[in-house]
């Protein structure tokens, strides 16, 4: 019997926007992690615009904690030449970040998770409410099996988490990948071990092209989300193996889609 296809898609950007949870848990893992040295509550409720446009560089979880933290820190870059600036050496910034603050990336990923953990067991509906699916996608995803391919989701969050949120969305995906699977193109490699992969959608445009640079990943057909967390010239002048998905083409039955 010919083993089905598998579709992959990204979690976060491309299935939800989380942007409502990220900051919330970013916000109270910062607060934990520095104590009480800048004040009970010195973060807003809402998520500040800096972390909102510095959102599509952010790649790991624990970056959002920092983020959180640097918008503590009156003589950092952040808030002293504001988020583009920031954005434009953003690994090198995040460094400089982590060695002021005396940080390491594990340190800020736990307090991150712990935080999750704690809201999902305090109030799990009030976590859940946090992210909003994207229109459309859920639904979608939902009549993949009827057109012969099963769901396989990456996501650089943990799995126990996404978990969650894809039992509360009625999803109920071939594989599910958190960030402890290894990376995007490790779980990729895997998964075209055992089965044959229709494509792979994510929007993060430097992830689709380290997949395409990838040993045996070339030809995969890889899909910029365009309703994602693009940067501003993501979706500009794509190079060869990347296709710009738009909400039109990803409703269109897959054999149509470009």
């Amino acid at each position: 019997m010919t083993s089905r296809s598998l579709l992959v898609f990204d979690f976060d950007g491309v299935i939800v926007d989380g942007m409502g949870e990220y900051w919330w848990s970013a916000r109270h893992a910062c607060l934990q992690l520095v104590g009480l040295d800048f004040g009970p509550d010195p973060l807003p409720d809402a998520a500040p615009e800096a972390f909102r446009l510095l959102r599509p560089w952010i790649h790991q979880g624990w970056e959002m904690v920092l983020l959180a933290a640097e918008l503590l820190r009156s003589d950092g870059p952040l808030l002293r030449h504001g988020a583009k600036a920031f954005s434009v050496d953003y690994h090198l910034r995040c460094q400089q970040a982590l060695d002021a603050w005396g940080w390491q990336p594990g340190q800020l990923q736990e307090a991150l998770e712990q935080v999750r953990r704690s809201a999902l067991e305090a109030d799990r509906l009030n976590w859940l409410a946090r992210h909003r699916p994207f229109p459309g996608v859920i639904e979608r995803l939902r009549g993949l099996h009827d057109e012969g391919f099963d769901l396989v989701v990456l996501t650089t969050k943990g799995a126990e988490f996404t978990a969650e949120l894809l039992k509360c969305f009625q999803l109920a995906p071939h594989g599910l990948y958190g960030h402890e699977s290894g990376s995007k193109t490790e779980v990729l490699l895997r998964l075209a071990a055992e089965r044959p992969l229709r494509g792979f959608v994510e929007d993060r445009r430097v992830t689709l092209e380290t997949v395409l640079a990838t040993p045996g990943l070339s030809s995969l057909p890889c899909y910029l989300a365009s309703w994602g967390y693009l940067k501003p010239e993501d979706s500009r002048a794509l190079p060869m193996g990347i296709r710009l998905l738009e909400p039109e083409a990803l409703a269109a039955p897959l054999a149509s889609w470009p």
